[in-house]
């Protein structure tokens, strides 16, 4: 990996260009400023993907459809 990468300080809500800060406060790595400007807008939208995929999968084989609404 490249020092040129940005990552996103979740203790100071701030990007940084390399890895400054420790692992545990670090988001990353993003390709461009403002992607790590956006982590968190990133973070909530895979999270709701992974979400959906987990209750897809937790149906699948319980006889149920995806449309059932149970």
């Amino acid at each position: 990996m490249s020092d040129k990468e940005w990552y996103f300080n979740t203790v100071t809500e701030q990007p940084e260009l390399g890895k400054l800060s420790p692992i545990g406060q670090r988001m990353g790595p993003y390709k461009s400023r403002q992607d790590a400007l956006d982590a968190w807008k990133i973070v909530k939208e895979r999270n709701t993907v992974w979400d959906e995929q987990t209750r897809e999968w937790n149906k699948w084989g319980s006889g149920r459809s995806a449309d059932d609404g149970r």
